[in-house]
């Protein structure tokens, strides 16, 4: 049986204004940090050890990793990957959730947030959060706005491509990532529809661990 971890960073200093981030690149809250610390506290306990690690190019999710490894007394190598961002929000970053609710209303932006395939505004050239200059991306095409349907489109191939010959020679993985890019690989793991992944949270800091038949497909995941 094959295991993999799957963790959302801790809680963010714009997730805990209410702020959409998507590709902005903000920094862990307090609460976050001790999340963080948790998880490889839980990941101790638990028995789990790593070989190697993974993580999106935003400093929240190497952060976090960082935490949990010093939580669990472990160093591992550890590289960071642009498939595993979040989701970009496009012209919504850094804008309130809420004043955008009163703005264009509650199902507006439950459609821009939650639904699968609606992308939220295009990202003006002269937001000052739009990354298409930030050197960390150069040589790929920085996307103006995303829908959950899009990043699945990064997210199979990393693991197709990355993580499946890893697990091959039985290498002990964990990923931290952000919610949306979880949510589109456990929408590929599982198939879970495109009506039903809407509905699916998962919180911030809460080790996630899948277990894996010989054919990579899981057999059960459960939280720790």
């Amino acid at each position: 049986m094959l295991q993999i971890v799957l963790l959302r960073h801790g809680e963010s200093v714009w997730n805990q204004q209410k702020l959409f981030t998507g590709w902005t690149d903000v920094d862990l809250s307090d609460l976050g940090r001790e999340q963080a610390k948790t998880a490889g506290q839980k990941l101790k306990a638990a028995g789990f050890s790593f070989d190697l690690g993974f993580t999106s190019c935003l400093k929240r999710t190497k952060l976090t990793m960082e935490l949990v490894l010093q939580a669990m007394g472990q160093d591992i190598i550890w590289r960071a990957d642009w498939r595993l961002n979040e989701r970009h929000y496009g012209n919504l970053q850094g804008l309130n959730k809420e004043q955008m609710a009163e703005q264009f209303g509650a199902e507006q932006v439950k459609l821009w947030r939650r639904s699968y395939d609606v992308r939220p505004p295009a990202i003006s050239d002269d937001n000052q959060y739009n990354q298409k200059n930030d050197p960390q991306y150069k040589g790929i095409v920085v996307p103006s706005a995303e829908s959950l349907a899009d990043v699945v489109v990064r997210v199979v191939p990393f693991w197709q491509e990355v993580i499946v010959p890893l697990l091959k020679n039985n290498q002990r993985i964990i990923i931290v990532a952000s919610g949306n890019s979880l949510r589109a690989l456990i929408k590929y793991l599982d198939q879970i529809s495109p009506s039903e992944i809407v509905e699916l949270e998962i919180p911030t800091g809460q080790p996630l661990v899948y277990e894996l038949d010989e054919q990579f497909q899981p057999i059960k995941h459960y939280y720790l």
